[in-house]
């Protein structure tokens, strides 16, 4: 892995500015200290500096990484028959408003943050020690207890979390982790 100059507090406010998210303390500090670059052979960071410099490829792939989760849980309600009844209400019979409440329930739920690749941290609550998510459609599983954890799990071969209950509970996300397990 390799890193460039941490970003500095003006980078971190135009980035949350820009994309409309808060970073919890911990990954703020960790991209302060130092910003990890995506090799072409490896998984993607989110190049944060290039695109508050404008660079229009990394704008477009922190967007539609942005969008993902919300892309990935419409996909398996139009392919693979998902839904939250429980949670959402009845289905919609017709698949533009099933996809609409879906949206809308991501939408309330707490801001996901990229990482790499398709691993997230919550936006909320704003303080250090979210878990993160590994989010592939509705496959959403927890893939570090936090922050530093993850981080080992992902790139020093760590253990990936199974004890869910350990975990602190994130709105929505939690549950869709409970759904799928």
């Amino acid at each position: 892995m390799q890193f460039d100059e941490g970003m500095s507090d003006t980078e971190i406010a135009l980035v949350e500015e820009k994309y409309a998210v808060r970073f919890p303390p911990d990954l703020r500090e960790f991209l302060q200290i130092a910003l990890p670059l995506s090799q072409p052979s490896s998984g993607w960071f989110p190049s944060w500096r290039l695109t508050i410099a404008g660079d229009e490829e990394s704008h477009r792939k922190i967007v539609a990484s942005l969008e993902w989760p919300a892309e990935g849980i419409c996909f398996d309600v139009e392919h693979n028959g998902f839904w939250m009844e429980n949670e959402w209400g009845t289905r919609p019979s017709e698949l533009d408003q099933a996809k609409d409440v879906a949206r809308k329930k991501v939408a309330e739920s707490p801001k996901l943050i990229p990482i790499f690749s398709h691993r997230y941290i919550p936006s909320e609550p704003s303080t250090a020690g979210n878990p993160v998510f590994s989010i592939y459609q509705t496959d959403i599983i927890h893939y570090g207890a936090d922050l530093v954890s993850y981080l080992e799990a992902e790139f020093l071969g760590g253990a990936v979390p199974q004890d869910i209950v350990a975990m602190r509970p994130i709105r929505f996300w939690s549950r869709l982790v409970e759904v799928d397990g």
